[in-house]
């Protein structure tokens, strides 16, 4: 192995009255390709700003190769104090390659951004393009990238796939698109209680692993249980039976007691349900030639389509393709130019859309959940329970229920809109990027309710694998009015490629004449003939 360029010894860092890590050891070395995973709230954003330097640590040591450069992707870019994007990208590069514009450029044409788009202006997709600008410009020996892939359509992934396997750079990075960690990574680094594992092999073999460890650690945990017993037993006859205390043997059960909550705590899983009141009826959404124009560019136009319960559509396409438009048609909160849309009776829609717009940075967790009710949740069911048993089930401490928003990670942000939206009575949940800044055991989790719940989804994601998994029907904008649908899940083709994507040309197809037999078309491959009997 190469000699690390970045390193860090008995790190500890304390936020707040957590502690994320203490006694932590990593190493960096060049041609290293990590993706850091932990769950939501353990850290990792918080860590990969020390790695940066951009975080400093409570005691420890952090060691950086004199003459390397570490650039950073934050979850959460910030773009205060830049008039456009174009002044935000180039700030990346220091002021001696201020005048290097080929840096730029070709980025900024790869990834389709236009430059002069105010910052106050640009949305999330366009504020995520620009920052992915600006450090790859940079040419850093070490990349950190937090959630490189949130609010990127799928294009713009496949492109960014392309570039990082072709980068020299070494690379640490933390996400949720399994797809996206499986072309990336070649080995993974694991927060869990305060310290880091490392697996050095791909994201696919992660899970077998990390089984395994959980595996050992339940054995080790069992041998625990049985020393807790024994030294509890001499707690009750042994003290007893001496005059004197043997205190450090009551401060070592005190101690294993600690270790094996922190232990049990670690390990514990979010608890989702998704209450159905009322079924609404088997029509949910009918829409007959509906198209909507903005700016002078239509979306989509003569777009007709039924949603049934227990349908689950994917809506999937480039970045202001009109997928959140086309979701405010369906619900009736945008109106559009053309056709006429009929929704079904008894319809309860529950909504969470990327922008987090139903959190006030301000309120409590407790305030967000009660919506101010004091400290319980009633559902239209009539069901009544505190707000901390509530917080447990989504795997928030119950210490924390006056914790302020603002103080909550992305991950544990959109947690908590989750734990809001699906404990209300719902028949038709409507997810907008419901996968931004989850961990993967949460999305996991999110996958199995999905699959469990008997009423209707619609769904908008660029994360293919969430979409192979869920969808039973997926609808493609392609950004010029178009739009295709089809049974199942995510298609290759629907990707259409980037200015910056070099890919082979596909052959054409050889034109059969009218009198070839049928018989010499090519055959349905079996994945496509098991579609056609399904349909």
């Amino acid at each position: 192995m190469a000699p690390p360029l970045l390193s860090l010894r008995d790190a500890h860092l304390r936020i707040g009255d957590k502690t994320l890590f203490e006694d932590l050891s990593l190493h960096i070395s060049a041609g290293d390709r990590l993706t850091l995973l932990g769950r939501n709230g353990a850290g990792k954003s918080c860590l990969l700003k020390v790695l940066s330097g951009n975080i400093a640590l409570d005691s420890g040591e952090r060691f950086v190769v004199p003459g390397t450069r570490i650039a950073l992707l934050e979850q959460e870019p910030a773009l205060d104090g830049f008039a456009d994007l174009g002044a935000y990208i180039y700030s990346g590069l220091n002021s001696t390659e201020a005048d290097q514009n080929h840096k730029i450029a070709p980025l900024v044409d790869a990834l389709e951004i236009e430059t002069s788009t105010p910052c106050s202006q640009a949305s999330g997709g366009e504020i995520r393009r620009a920052a992915l600008a600006r450090v790859l410009a940079s040419a850093p020996d070490i990349l950190l990238l937090d959630e490189p892939t949130n609010h990127l359509d799928i294009a713009t992934i496949v492109w960014l796939e392309s570039y990082l396997a072709d980068l020299r750079s070494a690379l640490v990075l933390i996400s949720h698109d399994r797809r996206f960690l499986s072309k990336t990574a070649e080995g993974c680094l694991w927060l869990e209680q305060g310290q880091v594992m490392r697996f050095d092999g791909r994201f696919d073999d992660f899970p077998k692993w990390q089984e395994d460890w959980f595996a050992a650690e339940a054995s080790r945990q069992h041998k625990m249980d049985r020393l807790i017993k024994a030294e509890a037993r001499w707690a009750v006859e042994g003290i007893s039976a001496r005059r004197k205390r043997n205190m450090g043997r009551v401060r070592r059960l005190q101690d294993l007691r600690a270790e094996r909550a922190a232990a049990t705590k670690a390990q514990a899983s979010v608890k989702m349900d998704v209450k159905q009141d009322v079924r609404s009826g088997r029509k949910v959404i009918e829409a007959a030639g509906i198209a909507k124009s903005y700016a002078g560019r239509t979306l989509f136009s003569g777009l007709d389509m039924i949603i049934e319960r227990g349908d689950r559509l994917a809506i999937v396409g480039p970045n202001g393709a009109g997928k959140s438009t086309l979701i405010g048609c369906l619900l009736g909160s945008v109106t559009p130019d053309d056709g006429h849309i009929k929704r079904g009776t008894n319809l309860q829609p529950m909504v969470i859309d990327q922008r987090r717009s139903a959190l006030d940075g301000d309120k409590t967790v407790a305030e967000i959940l009660t919506g101010g009710a004091g400290d319980w949740v009633v559902s239209a069911t009539g069901e009544k329970r505190h707000v901390s048993s509530l917080m447990r089930d989504f795997l928030f401490d119950p210490g924390h229920m006056h914790t302020p928003v603002s103080a909550l990670s992305g991950g544990e942000r959109n947690r908590l809109l989750l734990a809001r939206g699906l404990t209300n009575p719902t028949n038709l949940i409507v997810l907008d990027e419901p996968t931004n800044d989850l961990d993967i055991d949460t999305l996991d989790l999110l996958v199995e309710l999905i699959s469990e719940y008997t009423g209707t989804l619609i769904l908008v994601s660029h994360d293919r694998d969430f979409i192979d998994q869920v969808a039973t029907t997926t609808l493609y904008l392609d950004g010029k009015g178009g739009t295709e649908c089809h049974v199942g899940g995510f298609r290759e083709r629907f990707v259409a490629p980037l200015s910056g994507v070099k890919r082979k040309p596909k052959a054409k197809p050889e034109a059969r004449t009218s009198n070839a037999p049928k018989a010499a078309q090519k055959k349905l491959s079996y994945k496509d003939q098991r579609e056609l009997d399904t349909l």
